[in-house]
């Protein structure tokens, strides 16, 4: 009987093999500039970082679940070494792109991203006027985060201004970004400037704001607490996360 069986096996057709995995879908390109330490870890020597010895801050973490992460120096033309070979521009292959707490934007800085924005760049640009987290290095480091955000001309370019009432409690405050929760910490008050330069719409309780500008989207948040809190980022960063995909949506 069991040669029987092998052999009605045998003459059956052969089982079809297993499907192969289906390759995962490459994240998206997320252009990152910031003074903060989201992406190199604060205080780490170079060596450890560049063998890999550094662990990775918990907000790249986080943000690389979802992202393919590319850190910029700086948004303007980089001259080429030989004439013969054209300028580099960092903003070239991205379109989306995220800019929390710069240290400071050159005059080509503001003119790049003003025209990558226009050709429809999407831009979550991240200005707090007051951290509120703690980075143990000492006063003076160049290591240490912009405390208090440097408002780039382009903003106003845009239409808006940024306040800040340095009277205000420093309690949390529950805000929310078209939908998703923003938790918000001694934030800055977005205002409108001038109607004309964008269509723009404020969102939560005024610290943040979303405009078009030309064919790209600007989103605004004038505060930073949940890139330096983690226990405001949600599990995994998933708060975190689900700012920057409704900023850039």
């Amino acid at each position: 009987m069991l040669a029987g069986v092998l052999g009605l096996t045998a003459c059956g057709s052969a089982p079809a093999p297993p499907a192969a995995p289906e390759s995962p879908a490459p994240a998206a390109s997320l252009g990152l500039m910031t003074s903060l330490p989201l992406y190199w870890p604060l205080g780490a020597a170079v060596g450890d970082i560049a063998a890999g010895r550094a662990e990775p801050p918990w907000q790249r973490a986080a943000l690389e679940q979802g992202f393919a992460l590319e850190p910029l120096d700086t948004l303007s033309p980089i001259p080429a070494l030989s004439p013969d070979n054209p300028d580099l521009d960092p903003l070239a292959n991205l379109t989306r792109l995220a800019i929390i707490q710069p240290r400071g934007f050159s005059p080509a800085d503001n003119v790049a991203l003003d025209t990558w924005v226009r050709a429809g760049g999407r831009l979550l640009l991240v200005l707090d006027p007051a951290l509120t987290g703690h980075y143990d290095l000492p006063l003076g480091d160049p290591r240490l985060p912009s405390r208090g955000a440097l408002i780039p001309p382009v903003v106003a370019r845009w239409g808006m201004a940024i306040r800040f009432d340095d009277a205000q409690s420093s309690k949390l405050v529950d805000a929310s970004l078209g939908g998703t929760w923003l938790p918000l910490v001694l934030s800055g008050e977005v205002t409108i400037i001038d109607p004309e330069a964008a269509d723009c719409t404020l969102l939560a309780s005024a610290a943040a704001a979303r405009c078009a500008v030309g064919e790209g989207q600007v989103t605004l948040i004038a505060d930073a607490a949940i890139f330096e809190h983690p226990e405001l980022a949600g599990e995994g960063g998933a708060a975190l996360n689900a700012v920057i995909r409704q900023a850039l949506k």
